[in-house]
């Protein structure tokens, strides 16, 4: 009965989405404690890389649709969520008002995901140059070394999804 469980098509979208979510806090980790690309490294730089690398695994995920990426999608979503509510508790947001904090992080999310390039390819850094200049915290002269980092972890990424 346990294996029949562990082989169901959801946990396999959910193992994916967890690891892929592993992946993205490893590299926003990277991105925020050895490259010098923002004003402040705080939560909000944090949030920041991380909305960017899940904006970047979506379109992987749907570039793919190896599994159901819906999903996956999905799944990362929630463990976006979770991480938000469980990481602003830990800086000390209280219960009464966790769920105003995770509701404007969600929006500036979905902001970010609204206003990404609908066809982009990460081919034409420029246009994700200009896409950082809208939504991202960056220093000034930092933009376009910010946009060829992630265009590499983008490449980096698919080239690793397709294997």
């Amino acid at each position: 009965m346990v294996l029949q469980y562990l082989n169901k098509k959801e946990n396999k979208e959910k193992n994916i989405a967890l690891k892929q979510y592993k992946k993205i806090l490893e590299d926003s980790i990277i991105f925020l404690n050895e490259y010098d690309l923002f004003k402040y490294k705080n939560y909000n730089s944090s949030f920041e890389i991380v909305s960017i690398l899940l904006i970047i695994y979506f379109k992987i995920n749907t570039f793919g649709k190896k599994l159901d990426y819906n999903k996956i999608n999905d799944h990362l979503i929630s463990l976006f969520i979770n991480d938000l509510d469980e990481s602003l508790r830990q800086k000390g947001i209280g219960d009464m008002s966790i769920g105003k904090y995770v509701k404007s992080y969600v929006k500036k999310f979905y902001f970010r995901l609204k206003k990404f390039p609908k066809n982009y390819d990460f081919k034409n850094i420029e246009d994700l140059n200009d896409y950082m200049n809208i939504v991202y915290s960056l220093k000034e002269n930092k933009f376009i070394d910010f946009s060829i980092r992630i265009n590499d972890k983008y490449n980096e990424i698919k080239k690793s999804y397709l294997m």
